[in-house]
């Protein structure tokens, strides 16, 4: 924080300099006394501010900010924000997604030559397959990554938690997990319920949300 803080100071004292010899060089009237006058009370607000800044670096205080600081950020890593709306399944459902976009705008090669215009409806699967499964599953339920790890390898699916810490259970699991950082990807396919898995089925995404029965079994 100090080093952010740091730079604002330098650029306001340069300001305030600019200003200070600029006045130096105008040229001075004396247009009378218009009223009472006051001396000028209040401290300089540059300079207190870079005094509680220097006095928070000496008592320790901008060290605890930062350790503060760095303590919250490392707890939202372990453990990110949980997916909203999302539910453990209790009836199967099944429905396909459609992957085709349509360009905004027109894709050309760097010769210039018109690769896809403009309005044009491409499908991703025309052109690449989807070679693993996404798993989606919240990771505070055992059953649930029970089941996902059990079914899935890691070569043929991703396992995508909505809640839950992928960092701990990548250290008690040995394997890697992922999570879906504000519901994005369970948005995008509708999936309210887990765990659901997304696959391809031709030139479609499959989607399929599973009940598990008492002990991790669909």
């Amino acid at each position: 924080m100090i080093r952010l803080l740091a730079p604002l100071v330098g650029i306001a004292s340069l300001g305030a300099a600019v200003l200070l010899t600029g006045s130096q060089r105008g040229e001075a009237s004396d247009f009378g006394q218009l009223g009472q006058t006051y001396p000028v009370a209040e401290a300089d607000l540059l300079s207190t501010i870079e005094a509680r800044l220097k006095r928070a670096q000496a008592t320790g205080e901008m060290d605890r900010v930062n350790a503060a600081f760095a303590k919250r950020a490392e707890a939202k890593v372990r453990r990110p924000v949980p997916v909203a709306g999302i539910s453990p399944a209790e009836q199967a459902r099944t429905w396909n997604y459609d992957p085709t976009i349509t360009l905004e705008r027109e894709i050309r090669d760097h010769k210039g030559q018109l690769i896809a215009a403009a309005g044009q409806r491409i499908n991703p699967l025309d052109f690449v397959s989807m070679r693993q499964n996404l798993v989606f599953v919240d990771g505070d339920d055992a059953g649930q990554v029970d089941w996902a790890t059990k079914r899935f390898t890691e070569l043929n699916a991703k396992i995508i938690f909505v809640n839950g810490s992928p960092i701990e259970s990548m250290t008690t699991r040995k394997r890697r997990f992922f999570f879906d950082q504000e519901g994005r990807l369970t948005s995008k396919f509708g999936i309210r319920h887990t765990p659901a898995v997304v696959s391809q089925a031709g030139k479609l995404l499959q989607v399929s949300e599973t009940v598990l029965k008492p002990g991790g079994r669909s």
